[in-house]
């Protein structure tokens, strides 16, 4: 199957998602068939050059692809997020070997990548310290922590990246861990309340031995400010979708009895098209390197345009809305929207970024 470039996906999977949407929400899915059935459709090589092996495009391009699968499984679009989050730390690392080494398989949908960096991207707002220790052994490193949180981890294989500091005094660095490497363990899936197909763990660091071969990016604190934009950029792409879902939904079901509900509608579509226009824009004159308190903003506002939409679902739907229907689907766009707010970083630890810049501006002045 392919895809283009512009959030359309092929009928076959559309369809396997819509049908195996509840299933990949409660866990009852067989969660190794979603990422081979992403990649069957070429999602993975949306926005990544030709030269390594994608179709060209944009990163926007591949937010408008995590939007449309969202659009019909919050649970598969964290996963295309969390695996496509992986991939485009590669094409940001200066370690060409490692790209080379590890990318085919990613695109492919033959091994997991997990992102890994939320721990990293609030270490650099300042909100809390990196959770693995390196210690120089030789030419290499000995990593000891834990991850609580990282999506992704497919117990058939898994790939993640982590932001690690030094007890040596060395700037922070980013490394790309394999989950069957010496020193690296998994727990069972965390017991989370939805969108439990996601392969969703904590991961423990004890003792694992790398080299500068396992180095995605040397100096943490200079790498980071310039994938956060791809990082935050493509996780929106999960509110977008399942707003655009629920709006849809709302509209389909909004009858003559609750045409009240459509100017409220029409002003929730509006604000979300906007949005996207703002979003798509930044990522594309990279104005988000510069200007990240314009990217959490909107992220933020994308946020909040999902639990509007998702209120407007239940009341154009109505009492029906209530019912225990899986096929209906407002029941898990429901919890999918309560997930929205809590991913990392969270609505309030952006909101508390946004609240410490302009105090130091307010200092400044």
């Amino acid at each position: 199957m392919s895809t283009n470039t512009h959030g359309r996906l092929p009928d076959g999977l559309r369809d396997w998602l819509q049908e195996h949407a509840p299933a990949l929400n409660d866990g009852t899915s067989d969660d190794e068939a979603l990422l081979p059935a992403l990649a069957a459709a070429g999602l993975f090589a949306i926005g990544v050059p030709q030269s390594m092996g994608g179709t060209g495009g944009s990163t926007g391009d591949a937010v408008e692809a995590i939007a449309a699968v969202a659009e019909h499984s919050l649970t598969a679009a964290f996963v295309f997020w969390g695996h496509r989050a992986f991939i485009e730390y590669l094409l940001a690392s200066p370690n060409a070997a490692l790209r080379e080494r590890r990318l085919p398989a990613l695109l492919a949908g033959e091994h997991a990548g997990a992102t890994g960096l939320s721990n990293a991207m609030k270490f650099l707002c300042g909100i809390e310290s990196l959770q693995i220790e390196s210690s120089r052994t030789g030419d290499g490193w000995r990593l000891d922590g834990k991850l609580p949180w990282v999506t992704n981890l497919r117990k058939s294989g898994f790939v993640f990246a982590a932001a690690v500091s030094s007890r040596e005094g060395e700037p922070p660095f980013i490394v790309a861990l394999d989950g069957r490497h010496a020193g690296v363990s998994r727990t069972a899936d965390l017991d989370l309340i939805a969108m439990r197909g996601s392969n969703t763990a904590a991961l423990n660091i004890d003792g694992a031995l790398i080299d500068a071969s396992d180095v995605i990016a040397p100096d943490a604190r200079d790498w980071l400010p310039r994938v956060r934009p791809g990082f935050l950029g493509l996780q929106c792409g999960l509110s977008i979708g399942l707003a655009r879902a629920a709006l849809a939904a709302a509209q389909a079901r909004c009858s003559s009895a609750r045409a009240t509900l459509q100017d409220e509608l029409d002003a929730v579509g509006d604000a979300l098209a906007k949005q996207v226009v703002a979003l798509l824009d930044g990522l594309a004159a990279q104005r988000f390197v510069s200007d990240a308190a314009a990217l959490f903003r909107l992220r933020i506002a994308l946020a909040d345009t999902v639990q509007r939409a998702v209120q407007l679902e239940l009341q154009a739907s109505g009492g029906r809305a209530y019912l225990a229907d899986p096929q209906f689907g407002f029941a898990r766009r429901l919890q999918e929207s309560a997930f929205v707010p809590v991913i990392t970083p969270s609505v309030t630890q952006l909101q508390g970024e946004l609240l410490k810049r302009a105090q130091a501006q307010a200092r400044a002045a």
